[in-house]
């Protein structure tokens, strides 16, 4: 009797994004001068900063053009209830 073989499955090229280099295209969320988080509209990337602002008030939050390549600082939004 034959020994099944054992056959992998091609693995799918992982996108690797890495903090220190920017982004080509879309918007970033840059927090304390690190990329984290890539988005295609800008007002997605404004909208995950104001809340990551709300939540972590001693961050620098910025969101950075990958177009123009130009860094947008986030000011706090404080309009909201704080509920504590």
């Amino acid at each position: 009797m034959k020994k099944p073989t054992l056959r992998l499955e091609q693995q799918q090229p992982r996108t690797i994004q890495r903090a220190d280099i920017a982004p080509a295209h879309g918007y970033a969320v840059v927090v304390d001068g690190h990329h984290k988080n890539h988005f295609a509209e800008e007002s997605a990337a404004k909208k995950a900063a104001t809340e990551l602002l709300m939540r972590y008030p001693m961050l620098r939050v910025e969101i950075y053009d990958a177009t123009t390549k130009v860094r947008t600082k986030v000011p706090p939004n404080f309009s909201g209830t704080n509920s504590a």
